[in-house]
């Protein structure tokens, strides 16, 4: 979709370098304005339009997202969006092609900046179909913005002790939690 249609909320809350890369907006609605739902490279954003140029804007990171709940029935779809802190965010009513598209993205978005790709769990019935996909715990999408910058630290058979070196400056740096930390070290140093 083309950022001239898109939402002021959602033009005034986006990062320089984030990139839309699916929206779709609440198919049936009595309310004067339409919700949204924007998936981007980095993060998802709902936003409630209200009447004279107010919001209600909710961004969930990757890092923060905990698993998407969509189901699909022959006439419309549904979205739940749970964080890890245990938050609910729920849009229901979507254009079912849209809403599909638009969990094709945050599929690939999670896949992007994950280690190991997400779990998909995908139940397709008579009537509807049900995707809920889990973020791996192994996510270093908390990395990915700086990885960017230093393209050399993402290669595929690097020596363990330098792995350790950039796990530990990750650990420093506050992008992985201890556990992870411990975990990652703990494998790299059976390698050794």
């Amino acid at each position: 979709m083309a950022e001239e249609k898109l939402p002021k909320g959602i033009l005034e809350n986006l990062f320089p370098n984030e990139e839309v890369l699916y929206t779709v907006k609440k198919k049936f609605s009595l309310e004067a304005k339409p919700k949204w739902l924007v998936v981007t490279n980095m993060r998802i954003l709902y936003i409630d339009e209200k009447l004279l140029g107010r919001y209600d804007l909710i961004a969930v990171p990757y890092e923060k997202l905990e698993f998407v709940y969509f189901k699909a029935t022959k006439v419309s779809s549904e979205f739940v969006i749970k964080k890890e802190d245990g938050e609910e965010l729920s849009l229901s009513r979507l254009d079912k092609n849209e809403a599909m598209k638009a969990i094709e993205a945050v599929r690939d978005a999670l896949n992007a900046i994950a280690v190991e790709p997400v779990t998909i769990q995908r139940k397709k019935k008579l009537m509807s179909e049900e995707w809920i996909i889990h973020k791996p715990k192994e996510t270093v999408s908390r990395a990915i913005r700086v990885q960017r910058s230093v393209p050399t630290l993402v290669k595929e058979k690097e020596d363990p002790i330098e792995k350790l070196k950039k796990l530990k400056e990750l650990y420093d740096m506050g992008i992985i939690t201890q556990e992870e930390y411990e975990e990652k070290r703990r494998k790299l140093l059976e390698k050794i």
